[in-house]
């Protein structure tokens, strides 16, 4: 098992390219379950969750093959086989995207119930709710969801919270059914709005997506297309992120700027100078030490749960005291232990964190929970004196790719190490 060793200390300086976004890819790779001829993903990020999810695909007699410079092609024209096992399922919980395409298009589908970081509970009631509604029979037995629907009929489906994969599952399977679909209070994130475009363009009609009111008219069947994945911008957040907590200047390139108003007031809130133009974003702290902020994460386009934890580490040596409120997710504060081992000061009161910044931290090992506690701890270690070993390294390879020569590009001291260095 990897490790990751960071020297601390250093003002990160330099420019990093961003990859394609984890949480669009994925739902991409779902919808070419849904053609009758290849997709072909342009952008496509190496992370080992874009590889379970091809291992998931493949086991389904989907054929996948790898090209140049990040792109997938996906025929799902062998598929016979519309059953997601659990060996792959329950490693990552995005998997339960397969299921509205693979009911939509074969009429029926076993998918394995998901996996995926300890976080929070993450029920899937709305996904299976709204299938229902469009005249699905599901039954939940033995750890599987089986659904069966000789034809999905469109409906009008409004939605108890904003769900992301709830409304590309939804999305999807609406797709190919007969009839009007309506999806109210649909999540209005930017990886939702990817996704309809690469839909769009496999011949599905959507409008909406992007806003709380999305609008699919069935169509009988959807070819191949070529799509060019979204950039990820809670990687590019992240190395923002790296350079505030450092006092430096990042500039990120291929990058959305408006799909990152809130966490962009933030980090402005912090003291960072920033200037973004169409496909770039400059951070600069110009050597200065953060100031204290107050964030409560939300829906889009609220502040991003998926980046709460790298603000935590920002807040732990921060210029007085600052307060982040976790609304999404119920266990989402795992990492704050890791960084009471590092000197942050945080006291939890309910669903909020109360962080009174330290002028230092100091290098400690310490253990990754979740993806994005491995962000966190990978930015406070290089922010903090001495040496930090972030164990659990496998959560980050999820969503961070290359993540250690990236920190490198941008000056950060830091190393992987394999399992037998510890031998």
């Amino acid at each position: 098992m990897d490790r990751l060793l960071i020297e601390g200390g250093t003002p990160l300086r330099g420019e990093v390219l961003i990859s394609g976004a984890k949480n669009s890819v994925l739902p991409v790779l779902a919808a070419s379950l849904m053609g009758e001829d290849p997709l072909n993903i342009d952008n496509v990020p190496y992370l080992q969750d874009v590889v379970s999810f091809t291992q998931l695909l493949s086991g389904m007699n989907a054929k996948v093959t790898l090209g140049e410079k990040g792109r997938l092609r996906v025929d799902p024209s062998p598929l016979n086989h519309p059953h997601a096992s659990y060996d792959i399922v329950r490693t990552m919980r995005a998997s339960i995207l397969v299921l509205g395409p693979l009911l939509a298009r074969f009429g029926e589908a076993t998918v394995s119930l998901p996996g995926g970081c300890a976080i929070g509970t993450r029920p899937v009631d709305m996904h299976l709710n709204g299938l229902k509604g469009m005249g699905a029979e599901i039954d939940v037995s033995d750890g599987y969801i089986h659904a069966r629907a000789k034809r999905l009929c469109g409906t009008a489906l409004k939605l108890p919270q904003p769900t992301v994969t709830g409304t590309e599952n939804l999305m999807m399977a609406a797709s190919l059914a007969k009839g009007e679909t309506l999806i109210e209070n649909a999540a209005r994130e930017p990886e939702v709005e990817d996704l309809a475009r690469c839909l769009v363009k496999m011949g599905a009609c959507i409008e909406g997506a992007g806003s709380e009111r999305i609008r699919i008219e069935g169509v009988d069947n959807l070819h191949g297309a070529t799509h060019w994945v979204l950039p990820d911008r809670i990687e590019a957040a992240t190395y923002l992120a790296a350079g505030c907590i450092t006092g430096g200047c990042v500039r990120v390139n291929q990058v959305s700027p408006r799909f990152m108003g809130a966490v962009l007031h933030k980090l402005e809130e912090c003291g960072a100078n920033i200037e973004s133009g169409e496909d770039f974003i400059e951070l600069d702290m110009r050597g200065e030490r953060p100031h204290a902020l107050d964030i409560c994460t939300a829906a889009y386009p609220g502040f991003p749960t998926d980046m709460q934890a790298q603000m935590m580490a920002i807040s732990a040596v921060a210029q007085g005291a600052s307060s982040i409120t976790e609304t999404i997710f119920e266990n989402r504060f795992m990492h704050i232990s890791e960084l009471a081992r590092m000197g942050a000061k945080i006291r939890v009161q309910g669903h909020t964190a109360i962080i009174e910044g330290v002028e230092r931290l100091s290098g400690a090992p310490v253990m990754a929970t979740d993806l994005r506690a491995s962000a966190c701890l990978i930015l406070a270690g290089i922010a903090a004196e001495g040496e930090t070993i972030v164990n659990r390294v496998y959560h980050i390879d999820r969503g961070y790719e290359h993540v250690e020569e990236k920190f490198r590009r941008l000056g950060a001291r830091v190393q992987r190490l394999s399992e037998q260095v510890f031998a």
